[in-house]
């Protein structure tokens, strides 16, 4: 048997963190152009940059949501 406390369940609040960076890169419309350039790179690139960077954040901010403290993980 395990002493390990189980990981809560993904509640709403979880979802919506997870479906956002999922959203936002697949909406290509909106960042599909070259300006606003961000030091000498086009918008396209820094959008996806970005969010490369904020997905892990976003994912970080839910494993502390759903994994107890102290469990070890």
């Amino acid at each position: 048997m395990s002493d390990r406390t189980p990981a809560r369940k993904l509640g709403p609040l979880a979802v919506l963190l997870l479906a956002i960076p999922c959203v936002a890169v697949l909406i290509v419309p909106f960042f599909n152009t070259i300006q606003p350039e961000l030091f000498g790179m086009p918008f396209f690139y820094w959008w996806q940059l970005l969010w490369v960077v904020l997905s892990s954040v976003f994912i970080g901010i839910v494993y502390k949501m759903i994994v107890p403290p102290g469990s070890g993980d």
